[in-house]
């Protein structure tokens, strides 16, 4: 991605004015929105990676659901957010 933003002295236009110019030039091309988001872009997961983590939560949960039937989990846990 190729992008010109250029400013050139306006007679005796200040060193500060000019660089203030070019910022909002930059601002203007929306260059900067699109590096950010470059930036943080995320991969999708793999299928396989998709299917393996499905797998391990559906065991998990199976898990727990087994100790709970066994009463080794109480119904319901005192916390944060429990509702008395």
């Amino acid at each position: 991605m190729k992008i010109i933003a250029e400013v050139k002295k306006q007679g005796s236009e200040s060193g500060a004015a000019i660089i203030r110019r070019f910022t909002k030039r930059v601002q203007g091309t929306k260059a900067l929105i699109k590096v950010r988001a470059d930036r943080y872009f995320t991969r999708k997961l793999s299928k396989l990676k998709t299917k393996r983590r499905a797998l391990v939560s559906m065991g998990m949960r199976a898990n727990y659901d087994k100790l709970k039937k066994l009463g080794k989990i109480p119904d319901k846990v005192e916390g944060r957010h429990a509702h008395k």
